[in-house]
């Protein structure tokens, strides 16, 4: 295939990611890495990130066929704008690519970068529109992966809840490792989306509410003891808000 030729895009959110964002970025394969473009967006970190980007690129260089193959860019909010902001950044990027495929990779590394090759390769024999991936999918993998108790209990009832809701059944509707189709995103009006963390469910329900190809796949629980920054209380409230509009809406 041409190095011209992009097919996937992939946006990073970062803030404050030094000590995870090479290796973040090191795990992408490079059969991915072949068709794609990865843009680092940096929202208003105030610690080392943009030189682990820096430094990553540099040993990038390095290596032939990364250079070659890869095209990493990195963008900066010179002040924190949420992550809905940056999602919206990420995914207006991609459409403006002409990649058929977008995926979210957070750069703390709770989510795993290896499996992208796994999850475009099902987007495209599927035909899927949105694909999320999913910690409680094998049962038991959750804790085993040390997501706090809190996050295991509220996440299992709002999922619960959700499911009520939408017509597709999920069993993880809170991770923010999904892949988009372009033609869904097309359909969506990204200047009516939250700023804030809850952008991905809004995004979930706008393509279940428009009978687009939504599905999951299992994805390893990672966390090591890395510090917030979602509201979990005022989060759960918006949440709800979703599960009440579409019930309002109806499930069809």
């Amino acid at each position: 295939m041409s190095c011209s030729a992009i097919d996937y895009f992939i946006f990073v959110p970062a803030y404050n990611v030094e000590r995870t964002l090479c290796e973040v970025l090191s795990k992408i394969d490079e059969s991915v890495l072949d068709r794609a473009h990865v843009l680092v967006i940096d929202d208003g970190s105030r610690d080392g990130t943009a030189q682990a980007f820096e430094r990553f690129v540099s040993s990038c260089g390095q290596n032939s066929e990364c250079a070659e193959n890869a095209r990493f860019e990195y963008f900066k909010f010179e002040q924190n704008c949420g992550y809905g902001a940056v999602v919206k950044k990420g995914l207006a990027e991609g459409l403006a690519s002409g990649a058929a495929f977008i995926a979210c990779l957070h750069g703390d590394g709770q989510y795993p970068a290896e499996k992208l090759g796994e999850f475009f390769a099902e987007m495209e024999n599927r035909n899927l529109d949105l694909l999320q991936g999913s910690r409680h999918a094998v049962a038991g993998g959750a804790k085993r992966g040390g997501m706090p108790l809190y996050k295991r209990i509220g996440g299992a009832f709002l999922t619960a809840l959700e499911n009520l809701a939408f017509r597709v059944k999920l069993t993880d509707r809170h991770s923010g490792f999904i892949v988009y189709s372009s033609r869904f995103l097309k359909t969506v009006d990204l200047n009516r989306l939250s700023t804030s963390f809850d952008i991905d469910l809004e995004l979930i329900s706008i393509a279940d509410a428009s009978r687009f190809a939504v599905a999951e796949l299992p994805i390893p629980t990672r966390y090591a003891g890395e510090k917030s920054n979602l509201n979990v209380v005022t989060y759960g409230m918006r949440v709800l808000r979703q599960v009440v509009r579409r019930f309002c809406m109806g499930v069809k």
